[in-house]
């Protein structure tokens, strides 16, 4: 399941940033339509995804605000996908800072 969430949430951010590149000229305007469809609905997937795989991991409420917030900020995916892998590839130590 985490694998299909790492997916769906590299996707939505590239998606994310092509939206983005409409607003800023790179890509005509007559994509919007067919681009804001794809977004909106990688986006839904996106949650519905984060929802199912916290639940499973046992994650707090703080940490699916955190996938939340990172849904909407240019980039972040990289960041959730860097946390993700290392998540899946089972390094406990990795993700946890030293205090």
């Amino acid at each position: 399941m985490i694998t299909a969430f790492r997916m769906i949430s590299v996707l939505e951010g590239l998606s994310y940033l092509v939206i983005l590149s409409v607003t800023l000229g790179f890509i005509d305007r007559e994509w919007v339509t067919a681009l804001g469809m794809t977004h909106g609905v990688l986006f839904i997937i996106y949650l519905i995804l984060s929802l199912i795989v916290s639940e499973k991991k046992g994650w707090s409420v703080f940490k699916l605000l955190i996938f939340f917030v990172a849904s909407v900020v240019p980039f972040a995916f990289i960041l959730i996908e860097v946390y993700l892998r290392k998540i899946e590839q089972g390094d406990p130590q990795k993700l946890e800072p030293v205090v």
